[in-house]
């Protein structure tokens, strides 16, 4: 069964993972990159080859996304799986469903906020990646480590997640109150995910205060600089890697985006904008 760590991309999902990745995977609580591995995203390119499916053909794909997560669950442990993913379902395939879903935590941030942080990741402009947010159009894949991805517009994703309110098997974890009070989201991301093994909650507080001080971004910004970072992007003019651990906390797009876009992206998602307190 899985509980899916399911954002629009930029919003903070690697962050969480970070941290869950630390608490359940290490003996002290202490964050290295390979710990993150243990946290599968989905879709990638091995899970499907794996199955035997052309990860050029994006509407075998498609039509493969239960069958691959019935091979992954095949064990019917309950894993993590991250995913940028809206909740689809096209020409009547579905992106995931009950049987493999134990619950979803969803990670949503202010979209002008992502929109600086995505440009960078992407190097491309402000203007671009407005767009994207808007359009929702599918993200290619390099094929190499990832396929299509199907992330819609930021509204689409954060509503498409919110199905699983109504059954009581989502959390939503909003980006800036993780990083204003991380101690406390964190406890509450542990709480909740112990409620849906149905198992009850001893909090080992040595590891839960190492996961919280070896996540730090500064900490993080400093292990790539020495490590890398195998999820940065190739920037394709250089052949070099984007810093993936950019401003974080620093991210302040009121300084940095463009008076014409935050006013248009403002004006598309306003409802969404408005429910999260984001204007």
């Amino acid at each position: 069964m899985f509980i899916w760590l399911a954002s629009y991309p930029k919003s903070g999902n690697t962050l969480i993972r970070s941290m869950l990745a630390s608490y359940f995977f290490s003996n002290d609580g202490i964050f290295n990159f390979d710990l993150i591995r243990n946290i599968k995203q989905f879709p990638k390119t091995d899970l499907f080859e794996k199955n035997g499916v052309n990860i050029h053909d994006e509407k075998e794909i498609i039509r493969n996304y239960l069958k691959v997560q019935e091979q992954i669950n095949e064990k019917r442990s309950i894993q993590f799986l991250k995913t940028h993913s809206y909740l689809f379902n096209i020409e009547n395939n579905p992106f995931t469903n009950l049987e493999h879903t134990l619950g979803v935590i969803y990670i949503v941030r202010d979209p002008r906020s992502i929109v600086i942080s995505s440009s960078n990741h992407n190097n491309c402009s402000h203007q671009t990646t407005t767009d994207q947010i808007i359009d929702g159009l599918p993200i290619r894949g390099d094929n190499k480590s990832s396929v299509f991805v199907y992330p819609g517009t930021w509204s689409g994703n954060y509503n498409s997640w919110k199905s699983f309110k109504s059954i009581q098997k989502y959390l939503l974890i909003k980006y800036e109150d993780l990083i204003f009070d991380k101690e406390k989201i964190f406890l509450s991301i542990l709480k909740f995910i112990h409620k849906l093994k149905k198992i009850d909650f001893i909090l080992d507080k040595k590891k839960f205060q190492n996961s919280i001080d070896s996540t730090n971004f500064n900490k993080l910004q400093d292990l790539e600089n020495k490590k890398g970072f195998e999820e940065s992007a190739i920037d394709k003019a250089s052949g070099k890697k984007i810093k993936f651990f950019y401003l974080g906390p620093k991210n302040d797009w009121s300084k940095m985006l463009d008076k014409g876009l935050s006013t248009r992206i403002e004006n598309i998602f306003q409802k969404e904008m408005i429910e999260l307190g984001y204007i």
